[in-house]
């Protein structure tokens, strides 16, 4: 009996050491894992926090290097370049041109993701994989015919020579985050406001819509975040200073004789200062309509 005994421990005990081994080998990767993120994030935040700092320093100070604090922190840097960089003017075109992109982008293609998401047409599969497909074309390839067709229809150089593009460079990730958001949408509610009597209008915005108010927002803050930060079209359209954006108007400090690297920063600052609060305060939802379009 004891000999019996001894043979069945033996193996349980070898479990438990194997299962022991193999927790403390999980705990050391994840602990690996953890410092090589870690350092990774430091490396990645730290040139912003070199932007901020650098906003609070004056020209001599930036110039010298050191510290990441500011020895001698001061505003001035701040409202000197709010003065140089035409603060107002600027900040009004972007968000003119911003908010118009949005609405736009957020319009067009939420009735398109709806259409490819419940209604039945000829080619509906093959249009929506179209216009997915186009994701994969840089930007790029395509600045010159649209510099091109701007100038034909004379609108090189407006505002509305940016929203057009702006709002069609969108229509890829829109509709397929919009189609998966009104995909996920239960049948029995269409069909409860059908029987209700509502037309498709009002199935489209009383029932689909406000179910999918995540993926709406998340739509617009794609939209949103590159449109406001957008530099290459912008410098290719517009000539007129009064049109500028806000990194045109960025890029006319760099342009100077003599750059003042803490002018640059405090205006990098300004510009980022709008998509930073934004994010922050839509980024709840931003997560929950990645998640609900991933999930249809």
């Amino acid at each position: 009996m004891t000999t019996l005994t001894h043979g069945n421990a033996s193996p349980k005990a070898g479990g438990f050491r194997g299962t022991g081994r193999a927790r403390g080998g999980a705990i050391a990767a994840r602990t690996v894992v953890g410092v090589l993120l870690t350092l990774y994030g430091l490396v990645s935040v730290y040139p912003f926090l070199w932007m901020i700092s650098a906003a609070f320093k004056d020209n001599v100070e930036v110039t010298r290097g050191g510290h990441l604090i500011p020895q001698h922190p001061t505003l001035d840097t701040l409202v000197d370049t709010w003065n140089k960089l035409h603060f107002f003017d600027f900040f009004l075109n972007s968000v003119l041109v911003t908010l118009y992109t949005v609405v736009l982008t957020v319009v067009i293609y939420a009735a398109a993701g709806y259409a490819f998401a419940v209604l039945r047409f000829p080619l509906r599969g093959f249009f929506q994989k179209l216009f997915v497909s186009l994701l994969f074309v840089p930007g790029i390839t395509v600045m010159l015919p649209i510099v091109m067709l701007e100038n034909k229809m004379g609108i090189l150089g407006t505002h509305l020579g940016l929203l057009l593009p702006f709002v069609n460079g969108g229509a890829p990730l829109s509709i397929l985050l919009m189609t998966g958001a009104f995909r996920a949408v239960p049948q029995e509610l269409r069909d409860s406001a059908r029987v209700d009597g509502a037309g498709e209008l009002r199935i489209f915005t009383r029932v689909h819509l406000p179910l999918a108010r995540p993926a709406l927002v998340t739509v617009a803050l794609l939209t949103a975040i590159p449109t406001w930060n957008e530099f290459l079209l912008t410098r290719v359209s517009l000539s007129d200073k009064s049109t500028f954006t806000l990194p045109l108007g960025l890029q006319t400090l760099s342009s100077e004789n003599v750059p003042h690297y803490n002018n640059l920063m405090a205006g990098a600052l300004i510009v980022v200062i709008p998509v930073i609060v934004l994010f922050l305060c839509l980024q709840r939802y931003f997560v929950n309509g990645l998640v609900g379009a991933v999930k249809g």
